[in-house]
């Protein structure tokens, strides 16, 4: 049976107000992962990203055609003008050296033999760049464009459907490219054409709408749809305090030891700005069961980030997340109900970093409004499901989880989703202690009153994203 409260309708629990002094809003930009997290052990950092939903397309550089952001779902930058020749978008800068770039495309019409929809890295100028194409003659090929010379490094067939999305990603280490479509490889080669540069959106000849382009500094496929709305600086999260999860990848972490214990005198806690626990334990609302009637421990408003807390048992509904959120270093010792629900219909993205949860007799993570959900460095223990796409909300969304450098112990699937309203998961350095666990189950959603069907599971470069290499099974 699903789970977890639907978007405008969320119960009013008992609170006070509490906002830490000095707290500041969610940054603008959310690294991946932190050192503090993750034993030593860096994690891709978001140099920048853009879903638009601002409305506008500040922190662009015009080339040709004609762009605008218009609505597709949500907000997209479109090129709608056919006749150009060449028209594009810079963004970033032109120092960036090694990085991936990732973004959604969505080819809307074609002129003639040769039309294509692009996105590019390490652009030097107007007219240089490496690409990961997607042409109309059936192609998608990884190129070296220089002025009106333009170098195929590689290539695959592939049917390039107008009005359908698909993921790109450009990955520049050195003189070694890679680039990628819907999460397969197109072509991997070298060159030393140019050694930094910005990114760029490109058509030629060609209508396309682009969304969700994001920037990482990894040397690998970046998730895509894994930063926060409209962000386009560079400042990297604070640090928590409390321990990190895991001495070295792979490895379950020690649980961290309380620095005091709090109570809840007035019930659920409101939290705006930011509140850091000081890994003081927390405790006790609810039943502890799986009751649907439980008020959470903690209730963020749009933007607000809890770190170093515990969560004692029993924690009711856990965290509610009313808009994008960041939950950083919290442990709860008994999940009961849901560690937290993700409520806000607003798009965007909100962050786990680090942490942990034990005993999830369902999910640890609901996710019922829209927006993405990004999870890195966490453990979990004794639990159904880690993530869990609402299936029967009163509201469907389309969803998307990023999961990377999560360990898992007695946990029965690591992500479920419903394919069809265009959920994804994608999945980086997962490391299952139990050879049974799925690591993406696929599923129908159905209207509230009704349940979901369960039609699947395992990759499929639509939905579920990963290869054999980003799990292991220990």
């Amino acid at each position: 049976m699903e789970h977890g409260l639907t978007p405008g309708r969320h119960r009013r629990p008992r609170r006070f107000g509490l906002v830490a002094a000095g707290g500041t809003a969610l940054l603008s930009l959310v690294l991946a992962a932190l050192m503090s997290l993750t034993g030593g052990v860096a994690l891709a950092a978001t140099l920048f990203s853009d879903n638009f939903d601002d409305g506008d397309a500040s922190g662009w550089s015009k080339s040709g055609g004609d762009w605008t952001v218009v609505a597709d779902g949500s907000s997209v930058f479109q090129q709608s003008n056919t006749d150009s020749s060449l028209a594009r978008q810079f963004a970033g800068s032109s120092s960036w050296t090694n990085y991936t770039v990732s973004a959604r495309v969505k080819p809307t019409g074609f002129n003639g033999s040769g039309s294509y929809a692009a996105l590019g890295a390490r652009s030097t100028g107007s007219s240089t760049r490496y690409q990961v194409a997607l042409l109309n003659s059936g192609r998608a090929e990884l190129q070296v464009v220089n002025g009106s010379t333009v170098t195929v490094v590689g290539g695959t067939n592939l049917t390039v459907s107008m009005g359908t999305w698909y993921t790109l990603q450009v990955t520049v280490s050195g003189s070694t490219l890679t680039g990628w479509v819907n999460g397969q490889q197109v072509a991997s080669g070298s060159s030393s054409q140019f050694s930094t540069g910005r990114i760029v959106l490109v058509t030629s000849y060609a209508a396309a709408r682009f969304d969700d382009v994001v920037v990482s500094d990894a040397a690998g496929p970046a998730p895509t749809s894994a930063a926060p709305s409209a962000s386009r600086s560079s400042a990297p999260s604070p640090s928590p305090s409390g321990p990190a999860p895991s001495s070295s990848p792979g490895t379950i972490p020690t649980w961290p030891t309380k620095s005091g214990d709090a109570g809840l005198p007035n019930g659920t806690i409101s939290v705006s700005g930011t509140f850091d626990g000081g890994m003081k334990r927390y405790c006790c609302i609810g039943d502890g069961g799986q009751s649907e009637s439980q008020d959470p421990m903690f209730e963020l408003a749009n933007g607000a980030t809890i770190k170093n807390v515990i969560l004692g048992s029993p924690a009711g509904d856990g965290i509610h997340c009313l808009g994008t959120c960041t939950i950083q270093n919290v442990w709860w010792e008994d999940v009961g109900e849901d560690a937290a629900t993700f409520l806000g219909t607003g798009g965007g993205t909100s962050y786990v970093i680090g942490g942990g949860a034990k005993s999830a007799s369902d999910k640890v993570f609901q996710h019922n409004g829209n927006g993405t959900v990004n999870i890195s460095g966490f453990y979990v223990e004794n639990a159904g499901k880690l993530y869990r796409a609402c299936g029967n909300c009163t509201n469907s969304y389309q969803r998307n989880v990023v999961i990377d450098n999560v360990i898992t112990k007695s946990t029965s699937v690591v992500a479920g989703i419903n394919i069809n309203w265009g959920d994804t998961a994608r999945f980086t350095r997962i490391t299952a202690y139990g050879s049974s666990t799925v690591i993406c189950d696929k599923f129908l959603g159905a209207p509230k009153g009704s349940e979901p069907t369960h039609v699947g599971s395992g990759a499929d470069g639509v939905n579920c994203f990963y290869s054999p290499s980003d799990i292991t099974y220990r």
